[in-house]
C-alpha cells in the first residue's frame, strides 16, 4: 500500500505526525510511505527511516502535483488540511484520510475562552486519521532523527559544559511565547549548573545579553549551529527548559525531562509535552509523593483567563500587560530544572 503524508510545517507540528507514520510503516503490511512537506523543513525529515520517499514543495504547487501524480498512490494522508492540501487531495483524486484541525474549537478557546477542546494531544489526533487502515497508537512516543554525518566536534561547546548541561531554548516564532531577556537573565541566574543557550540567529543578540551575566556558565550557541546541530545539542543535554516551540517537541523525543513554559498558547490546545508510555513509567522518570512519575512540568500562570489567546502567538499581547510571562515564577521554573537536572 503507498501512502502519501503531507504535512508542510512547522518543525513542532511535523514531530507530531511522526508516531502516525511510525504506526502506519511497521502496522501495514507492505506500506510504501511518502511524506511531502515544504523544502524549508527538509533537515527536520530527512533522516526518518519510516519515511521510504521524500516530496518537497517550494512554491510551485502545480509542478509538486504533477510530480506526485507519476506515483499511483492508495490513500492521501492530509495532515496539515488546508487550501493547498485540498488541491493536491483533489487533482490526485484517490481515497483521502483527513486530520480533523479543530478549528471551530480552537476559535471558541482563544477568542471567546470556552473550551470544548477534546482531551486529545494533536499526535494523538493525528493516530486518529489513520484509524480506517486498522493502525493504533503503539506507545512509542515521538520520533526525531538526526542525520548521520551531523555531528559536534570536541570544541564546539566549552570544556566546562562537556560533563552536562542544561539546554535553554530562548527562541519562539513569536514575541508573546518568549520570556523577556530579564526573566531569562534571572532564570539562568538562579541555575547552579552549566547552561547551553539554543536558538537561530535572530536570537543571537538576546543569547548575548543572558550570557553576560555570567559567561563562563552560561555558552550562547544562538546562530552558530544549523538545526541537525542544535537538535544534537537538545539530545545531549540533561534537561531542557523551552518555550512552545519545536525543540521543546524534539526533546521528548529524545526522552528528556522538560519544563514548557507556557504564554500565548497553553496546553489547553492539546501541544502539551507528549511521551512515549516507557518514559512516563520508567525509573527515569522523576517519583512524585503520589508514587507518580513525571517527566515534565507545564510553567503556567494560575487564573490567566485571557489565555490561551492565539494558536500560534502574536506579535503583542492582545490586552497590553503580558501577564502569561511577566508573571512566571521563575524560582519554580528554576527549582524544577534542578530537580530533573539531578535526578
Amino acid at each position: 500500500m503507498r501512502l502519501l503524508f503531507i504535512r508542510f510545517s512547522s518543525i513542532g507540528d511535523i514531530v507530531f505526525t511522526t508516531p502516525a507514520i511510525r504506526c502506519a510503516k511497521q502496522q501495514i503490511p507492505g506500506a510504501e510511505i511518502h511524506f511531502l512537506t515544504k523544502t524549508s523543513m527538509k533537515s527536520v525529515t530527512e533522516a526518518n527511516p519510516y519515511i521510504d520517499h521524500f516530496h518537497y514543495f517550494d512554491k510551485d504547487l502545480t509542478a509538486t502535483i504533477a510530480s506526485l501524480k507519476q506515483y499511483k498512490f492508495d490513500y492521501t494522508i492530509d495532515l496539515h488540511n488546508n487550501f493547498r492540501t485540498y488541491r493536491i487531495k483533489k487533482a490526485l483524486g484517490v481515497p483521502a484520510l483527513t486530520y480533523n484541525k479543530l478549528s471551530f474549537q480552537k476559535m471558541l478557546l482563544t477568542n471567546l475562552h470556552i473550551n470544548i477542546m477534546p482531551q486529545r494531544h494533536i499526535a494523538d489526533r493525528c493516530l486518529d486519521t489513520l484509524k480506517k487502515l486498522g493502525v493504533v497508537n503503539d506507545g512509542k512516543g515521538m520520533d526525531y532523527f538526526i542525520p548521520t554525518q551531523v555531528k559536534l566536534k570536541a570544541n564546539d561547546i566549552p570544556t566546562s559544559h562537556q560533563a552536562g548541561y542544561i539546554a535553554i531554548i530562548i527562541g519562539a516564532s513569536f514575541a508573546t511565547k518568549k520570556l523577556p531577556v530579564n526573566q531569562l537573565q534571572d532564570l539562568c541566574n538562579l541555575i547552579p549548573y552549566p547552561i547551553i543557550l539554543i536558538g537561530g540567529k535572530e536570537d543571537a543578540a538576546e543569547g548575548l545579553a543572558i550570557a553576560a551575566i555570567d559567561p563562563t556558565k552560561i555558552y550562547n550557541a544562538c546562530g552558530k549551529f544549523n538545526l541537525p546541530e542544535s537538535a544534537l545539542l537538545v539530545q545531549q543535554a540533561k534537561t531542557v527548559i523551552s518555550h512552545d516551540t519545536g525543540f521543546l517537541y524534539i526533546a521528548c523525543a529524545f526522552h528528556k525531562k522538560t519544563v514548557a513554559i507556557w504564554g500565548a498558547t497553553s496546553p489547553a490546545l492539546q501541544v502539551e509535552p507528549y511521551y512515549a508510555e516507557s518514559d512516563l513509567t520508567s525509573n527515569n522518570s522523576s517519583e512524585l509523593s503520589n508514587g507518580n512519575t513525571e517527566m515534565y512540568y507545564n510553567a503556567i500562570v494560575p487564573n490567566m483567563t485571557c489565555q490561551p489567546c492565539s494558536n500560534y502567538g502574536t506579535k503583542k499581547c492582545p490586552q497590553g500587560h503580558f501577564g502569561c510571562m511577566r508573571q512566571q515564577d521563575i524560582r519554580v521554573i528554576a527549582d524544577k530544572a534542578i530537580q530533573y537536572y539531578i535526578s
